[in-house]
């Protein structure tokens, strides 16, 4: 097992055994918790099946030449894996843990079934990649529809980007609570992510220093 798939693996298994040993409550908080996030994706995924379903299938998918599935290719956050997890059935988890085991994909994502992708629902970066070509095709004299893209974009670093409490920070914080560790794990391990959350507190602690003078507040 190459150490990407070991990674995936891990995380993979970790999460699972995680979600198995936890109560309904605690279940049921951590699913409410996703639901700006799923109701976001869902309008991704439509976005993308009206304006380039077709383009991609004819592009790629059925020419078996997509670059987006490349092998070790695609970045996976811990949070990921813990809203497939919770999303999907046991046979799907079963199926991704058997392809990351017996990995005989060549030069294609690990992922990449028969049948299509393997995940419930896509990482993130896998679901809002767009090549070159595609949105230069689509996007072509339809200044409108790439700025609703665009708004896509940025509308997504609610969720990942931690110059404030975000989604995926937050997932990450419980299990680490937990005692769990995973490379997957970027917004708590990655230097620049971490740099950012610093960086945030620190404009944060300005802005409440000032504010605090305004009234008068002892420093």
């Amino acid at each position: 097992m190459s150490s990407y798939n070991q990674e995936q693996y891990d995380a993979l298994d970790m999460v699972r055994r995680y979600v198995a040993g936890i109560g309904k409550d605690e279940k049921a908080v951590l699913v409410a918790s996703l639901d700006d996030y799923l109701r976001f994706r869902q309008s991704v995924d439509d976005f993308l099946q009206t304006h380039f379903g077709t383009v991609c299938n004819q592009a790629c998918y059925q020419s078996r030449l997509s670059a987006c599935c490349s092998r070790e290719g695609i970045v996976t956050f811990f949070a990921d894996v813990v809203i497939n997890v919770m999303l999907a059935t046991p046979e799907e988890i079963d199926r991704m843990a058997e392809a990351l085991q017996n990995d005989g994909n060549g030069m294609k994502c690990v992922y990449l079934g028969r049948n299509g992708c393997l995940w419930h629902l896509k990482p993130i970066v896998c679901a809002m990649f767009l090549c070159d070509r595609a949105e230069d095709e689509v996007f072509q004299d339809r200044p409108a529809l790439r700025q609703q893209w665009e708004a896509y974009r940025e509308h997504k670093k609610r969720f990942m980007w931690p110059d404030h409490p975000v989604l995926f920070d937050d997932i990450e914080a419980i299990f680490i609570a937990a005692g769990c560790t995973s490379p997957l794990m970027y917004l708590h391990n990655s230097p620049g992510l971490i740099r950012v959350k610093e960086d945030a507190k620190k404009k944060n602690n300005v802005v409440q220093l000032t504010r605090g003078r305004s009234v008068g507040l002892p420093e």
